[in-house]
C-alpha cells in the first residue's frame, strides 16, 4: 500500500513565482526583500547540495518522496528556498541516524504540521 504524503507547503503557501507576479507586486519589492523571504527559491541544486553536504541525488530523492518540490527556473533547473533547505537538512539528520528516507520524510511532515498547529493555537490565544 502506497502511503506517499505530499508536504502541505508543496501545494499551499508557496511564494509567488515571477510568472504569477503582477506589476504592482514588483513595484512593492525593496532591494534585498526576496532574500528575506524564506520561500524564495534562491539556491540552485548544486549550491543547495553544497550547503547541506549532500549529493544532488539526495535532493532529487526528497522531491521523489514529496517532501520538497523545488520551483524551476526558466531553463528548467531546480531552485530551492531556505525553508526547503531546512527540511532537507532535517531529512539528512534523520537519515544519518539510520531512519529510512520515507519514514524521515513522514516525521518531518508531522513535525512541521505540529509546529504550524502550535503557532495557530498561540495566535488564537492572543486574540481571545
Amino acid at each position: 500500500m502506497d502511503q506517499t504524503v505530499t508536504h502541505p507547503r508543496n501545494t499551499a503557501g508557496k511564494a509567488k513565482t515571477e510568472a504569477a507576479r503582477t506589476p504592482s507586486d514588483a513595484a512593492d519589492d525593496k532591494p534585498g526583500q526576496k532574500l528575506d523571504d524564506e520561500n524564495y527559491p534562491a539556491y540552485s541544486m548544486g549550491r543547495a547540495a553544497e550547503i547541506l553536504g549532500v549529493t544532488p541525488a539526495f535532493l532529487r530523492s526528497l522531491g521523489a518522496a514529496k517532501l520538497i518540490e523545488p520551483q524551476r527556473s526558466e531553463g528548467g533547473h531546480r531552485r530551492y528556498s531556505r525553508y526547503q533547505l531546512r527540511l532537507a537538512a532535517r531529512a539528512r539528520e534523520l537519515v544519518d541516524q539510520g531512519t529510512a528516507l520515507e519514514a524521515a520524510c513522514r516525521i518531518i511532515i508531522l513535525e512541521d504540521q505540529l509546529t504550524e498547529a502550535l503557532r495557530i493555537n498561540a495566535e488564537l490565544r492572543r486574540r481571545g
